[in-house]
């Protein structure tokens, strides 16, 4: 009897426990840590600094205590390259240009960045890259000869293999990545995922030996319409936002939310706020309930899992990566700068 006294107490004091929830975020205080009149869409935090590579060929880092930024700039014969993707690994940094030639440059031996696979064509244009481990990585690119484009290193780097077609679900007519966020390929474990100008998600389950391809309810009825940023807040939850960036303001059919490692997508706070966004990221340790998307029209903020928004800066940027549950990086027109929530 005693114990089942004793389960009872237990049972009630449980019971009454107020579950400890954080107050959501109302406000964003920016402080801008680097500024120049350059395109910024690629960021990466590496440990205490924060890598970054934009147009004009300028690529650089920001210690993150003592802010001190430090840039260079990379010359491909008389062309200066335009990076929109950067990735990392734990000893090398790499940063993808877009456009003809795509040209892909590694952390050298000496010192200065290595041109380690280039890619000549008119239809050529990769949009992002990043990396499963310190061997295994990935950059994505639009349909080149019916396929989209996928490039893997399984050397940490060093040489990279272009995905023939015949191992590629077929592109639609027209089919590719925005280079808006470096953010529209998310890898968890040994998975990957794609989003695509046409609204689709190529998925792979095995680091990109196999593929396959599905349908999201996201709006592509034009060119400037499809998915332009993904997060996965673990292997099951992700979710995905476009719109119309010539029309910023429409939210019809731009945000999706998968439950089942992307196999289905489902629409959220459809025809509601926010419209066009080129950047959307979980906030860490929220359990996948809080998120934030960012685009040049401002901040926007969600604290139920994508079902209902709210505006909580006018202050516009094109990425974003969180360094905590409070404190993110984020960059765009001309600036980089740290943002902490409130």
């Amino acid at each position: 009897m005693r114990y089942f006294v004793l389960f009872i107490t237990l049972f009630i004091i449980h019971s009454c426990k107020k579950p400890i929830n954080r107050p959501d975020f109302t406000e964003v205080r920016v402080e801008v840590l680097y500024e120049d009149s350059l395109s910024i869409r690629a960021i990466e935090l590496m440990g205490g600094s924060l890598g970054f590579a934009a147009n004009k060929g300028v690529f650089g880092t920001i210690d993150l205590q003592t802010k001190t930024v430090r840039t260079n700039s990379q010359e491909y014969d008389s062309i200066l390259p335009e990076f929109r993707a950067i990735a990392h690994t734990s000893t090398d940094f790499f940063m993808l240009s877009v456009a003809n030639p795509a040209l892909l440059y590694k952390t050298g031996e000496k010192g200065s960045m290595e041109l380690v696979y280039t890619e000549e064509g008119e239809n050529v244009f990769y949009d992002a890259m990043t990396f499963w481990n310190d061997k295994e990585g990935i950059a994505i690119g639009d349909n080149v000869g019916g396929c989209l484009s996928i490039i893997i290193t399984r050397d940490g780097g060093y040489s990279w293999t272009k995905l023939s077609c015949d191992k590629l679900p077929e592109a639609l007519e027209g089919e590719g990545a925005f280079a808006a966020s470096n953010t529209n390929i998310v890898l968890k474990e040994n998975k990957g995922w794609i989003g695509t100008t046409k609204g689709r998600i190529f998925y792979t389950d095995d680091k990109g030996l196999s593929w396959n391809v599905v349908q999201t309810p996201i709006l592509r009825d034009k060119p400037t319409q499809g998915i332009y940023s993904m997060d996965f807040y673990d292997s099951s939850l992700g979710i995905a936002i476009g719109g119309d960036y010539t029309d910023p303001d429409k939210s019809l059919a731009n945000k999706a939310i998968s439950r089942d490692g992307g196999m289905s997508w489902e629409l959220l706070a459809n025809n509601q706020e926010p419209g066009y966004k080129s950047c959307i990221q979980f906030v860490p340790n929220s359990e996948g309930k809080e998120i934030v998307a960012i685009g040049f029209t401002g901040i926007s903020y969600s604290q139920d899992m994508g079902l209902n928004w709210k505006a909580i800066s006018n202050e516009g940027f094109y990425t974003i990566r969180f360094q905590n549950d409070s404190v993110a990086y984020a960059a765009g027109k001309n600036r980089i700068a740290k943002l902490t929530f409130k």
